[in-house]
């Protein structure tokens, strides 16, 4: 399976409570919801069809942990009823990176709580084509960083937040992309699919 992230993030790089406000979630996060007024009928069909396209799910503590309250067993998710999003992440293999999860209650889930690098690169050996990672911002940092990313979506919504955790923190390693799509939806994100392409080239030294 190819490892692909798929993430929702602001202009100014915020990826933190772009569905609504979840204050046992992300405490002292007063700017939640900043997405989801700008997806509409195009947009939802995509990403339908991207959930659809997953063998396997792969998460971070604290989004799985969201995903799980808002898709699967939690109050509201009880409320979603049948569609490609809910579908997918209910009926398919989910995989969480945790340390302190030791009895997920949502169908499906293996918790994974030691070497996570050998355990991510044997995930990408199972049959099937997509081991999918939906926000999951420090998780889908790490993977990067660390080579195992084999495609990044990024859905750029035309919003500055102004609060929240960057996807990007101020430092940290490089890494050159190759675009292979672009499209804009009707209400301004833009979808930006790039594949890893090693260590980016700088200019030289004008002064020099």
């Amino acid at each position: 399976m190819e490892l692909k992230v798929n993430i929702q993030v602001s202009v100014d790089g915020v990826y933190q409570s772009n569905g609504g406000r979840h204050p046992d979630f992300d405490p002292g996060m007063e700017r939640g919801g900043w997405a989801r007024p700008l997806f509409e009928d195009e947009s939802l069909t995509y990403l339908g069809d991207y959930y659809q396209r997953a063998d396997a799910f792969l998460f971070g503590r604290r989004t799985y942990d969201m995903f799980a309250w808002s898709w699967g067993t939690g109050t509201w998710g009880s409320d979603r009823g049948d569609n490609p999003i809910s579908t997918a992440l209910n009926t398919r293999p989910k995989y969480v990176a945790s340390s302190t999860l030791t009895d997920p209650t949502w169908a499906h889930t293996t918790v994974i709580s030691g070497d996570l690098t050998s355990a991510v690169r044997e995930l990408k050996t199972q049959p099937g084509d997509e081991l999918q990672v939906h926000g999951s911002g420090k998780l889908s940092h790490w993977l990067l960083a660390n080579g195992l990313v084999d495609e990044l979506t990024l859905l750029v919504a035309p919003v500055i937040v102004g609060q929240g955790d960057r996807l990007f923190p101020d430092s940290g390693p490089d890494l050159a992309l190759d675009l292979v799509e672009t499209r804009a939806f009707p209400k301004g994100i833009i979808l930006q699919t790039y594949r890893p392409g090693g260590r980016p080239q700088y200019a030289s030294d004008p002064t020099k």
